[in-house]
């Protein structure tokens, strides 16, 4: 399939509500428990989202768009959902998590991105140059 920024925007803006009518209100131990050592729960995976939200996707297109000379992206902490929701019921997190995702989707198509932009590269501390397109794609 060839990527598509308007359609991949359809999907961005429908997964925080899919998320929230497949989780909300279900029984703790649908969305508190997981399968054991090394594994997440439903909740761990909403507050994961959230610091995407906040430190990955939309961050990385701004280094990608900037005028920076050196466009490396900070590594992901990928375990930062466990303090960060601390506290937190499922449904703070995922009203967070759509309101976080309403912001981007501002922000994104405020870049205005053309098919020149979606060629920029960025840094990838893992997997090194990528695309705009490739990150949006993810």
């Amino acid at each position: 399939m060839q990527f598509d920024l308007p359609k991949s925007i359809q999907i961005l803006e429908r997964t925080p509500h899919v998320i929230k009518i497949l989780l909300e209100n279900l029984p703790s131990g649908w969305t508190q428990e997981n399968e054991g050592e090394n594994t997440w729960s439903s909740y761990d995976i909403v507050g994961h989202l959230i610091h995407g939200e906040k430190t990955d996707w939309v961050t990385r297109a701004e280094i990608i768009l900037s005028n920076r000379e050196v466009k490396a992206f900070e590594a992901y902490d990928r375990f930062a959902q466990f303090e960060n929701s601390k506290g937190k019921s499922l449904k703070e997190l995922l009203d967070e998590f759509g309101k976080l995702r309403s912001q981007n989707l501002q922000k994104l198509n405020s870049f205005k991105i053309s098919d020149e932009h979606l060629s920029l590269e960025g840094v990838h501390p893992a997997f090194k140059e990528v695309t705009l397109r490739q990150l949006l794609s993810a």
